[in-house]
């Protein structure tokens, strides 16, 4: 999974963020045709879309953690002419484990032969080499940007899982992939999975047709308890520990408003119409994890975005033990109160959702695969792109103690990317002599590391 020399030059065309809100007739006119789903291109419907028009869709699998391994599972619940047929990951031991249960819960789908598993940080380039179709990509984070871009290039179909960049370089990169691979017909299908539940889309659809009025403020939490720890098994150098608990390291996942708030924030950006923010200001830091498995990055933090005409959204999210534990929108209007996740809405004009219930992971993967079978092109890019740029920024906002402007976030230099990746690499953070890892301290010196103008 190694972030080579980027194979579409950065001086192309790229999928742009609008500066400013549509006006919101125009915008409801346009969620209304996209269902408040995806963006959808055009293409032949005699086009053959898959394995040369034999009616198998054959799928690799890059990332073979437990996301990734779910993921397949959802992407095979979307037929049975979807088949796993390759599956490519840094450690032997999460690959084995992971095709054992995909065998146990999709024997006949899954068919991947020894020959057809591939490890190291060039695994997705020999996967991608093979006869897939399409591919779920769902890596260590670092990764995910020059994985998403070496697919497109590649003609294959993604399933790109969120964030999709920790770092305004590499999220360029996804940037240019998303808009290269409208430009071929290709379906890009992102991993922010609230935008294919059913229920949260007919409650958002209310929202978008002013069952609440004007929004004036959301309030976005998403507080719970440190994710995925993993202790440090004997003999691991530096770079395969840093790696084997990656969740912990900033450089490699950007955080926990890339890995948890950046959900909260997809959906504050959605009911207001996926257009940037103007500023935005925070604060964080590290309290109760202090030790070697937390790794550097901070355990709470909270995050203030503003948007034009006033408008605020209000992000907190906390990982630390023992304490209160919460994930709620609430989005706030001149008309009434929307709790989303619970596909209710309070004040003038009441509504509540009483539909079906269905797994959102599935769905993502069915309209992905029934695209591909159809012809019809998804492309999730702007909006993927535009919400893991809020969970970057907010990062930057906390971790800097600094207002932030959204066109100054976009200019930062700050790249996480090494040169190159081995084994004996030593990774850009190290622990002091107590064996613990250092961590922003908030001021002009943080906010210099990002290079912003």
């Amino acid at each position: 999974m190694c972030n080579r020399e980027a194979e579409i030059p950065m001086n192309q065309t790229v999928l742009t963020i609008p500066e400013r809100r549509l006006p919101r007739r125009r915008f409801l006119q346009t969620t209304s045709a996209l269902g408040g789903a995806a963006v959808m291109g055009s293409l032949p419907l005699e086009r053959a879309v898959h394995a040369a028009g034999s009616g198998t869709i054959r799928i690799g699998l890059i990332g073979c953690g437990g996301r990734g391994t779910a993921a397949a599972i959802n992407a095979m619940n979307a037929g049975p002419d979807v088949t796993l047929v390759a599956m490519a990951e840094l450690f032997r031991e999460r690959l084995d484990e992971s095709l054992a249960g995909l065998r146990a819960a999709k024997p006949s789908q899954t068919r991947v032969t020894p020959g057809r598993c591939f490890l190291g940080f060039d695994a997705h380039r020999d996967l991608l080499t093979g006869e897939v179709d399409a591919v779920i990509i769902a890596p260590t984070s670092h990764f995910i940007p020059a994985i998403f871009q070496t697919a497109v290039a590649a003609g294959k179909h993604v399933f790109c899982e969120k964030p999709h960049g920790i770092d305004i370089p590499g999220l360029k990169l996804s940037m240019a992939a998303a808009n290269a691979a409208r430009e071929k017909g290709l379906n890009v299908v992102s991993g922010l999975c609230w935008r294919y539940d059913p229920g949260v889309r007919a409650t958002m659809q209310q929202v978008h047709e002013g069952r609440i009025g004007d929004i004036l403020a959301i309030q976005e939490t998403y507080v719970s308890v440190p994710y995925i720890l993993r202790d440090r098994r004997p003999g691991q150098g530096e770079m395969e520990w840093q790696l084997w608990n990656w969740y912990h390291f900033n450089w490699l996942s950007g955080d926990q408003t890339a890995q948890q708030l950046i959900h909260s924030l997809d959906k504050a950006s959605w009911a207001l119409g996926d257009h940037p923010p103007v500023k935005a200001w925070g604060m964080g830091g590290r309290q109760t994890c202090l030790g070697p498995q937390y790794g550097d990055q901070f355990d709470h933090q909270a995050v203030v975005f503003e948007y034009d005409a006033g408008v605020r959204v209000f992000g907190f999210t906390r990982d630390q033990p023992a304490c209160w534990n919460n994930t709620s929108d609430y989005l706030m209007g001149t008309k009434g109160r929307c709790d989303l996740l619970n596909r209710r809405i309070e004040g003038e004009r009441p509504w509540h959702y009483d539909g079906p219930r269905e797994n959102m992971y599935d769905v993502e993967h069915r309209e992905l695969f029934d695209a591909i079978r159809n012809g019809r092109p998804i492309n999730n890019g702007h909006y993927m792109c535009l919400s893991s740029a809020l969970a970057i920024m907010a990062q930057m906002a906390c971790y800097s103690g600094s207002v932030v402007t959204y066109e100054d976030a976009m200019q930062s230099e700050r790249s996480f990317a090494l040169s190159h990746y081995a084994w004996d690499v030593e990774p850009p953070v190290k622990p002091d002599a107590t064996g613990r890892y250092p961590t922003a301290m908030p001021g002009p010196a943080e906010y210099e590391q990002w290079r912003m103008p």
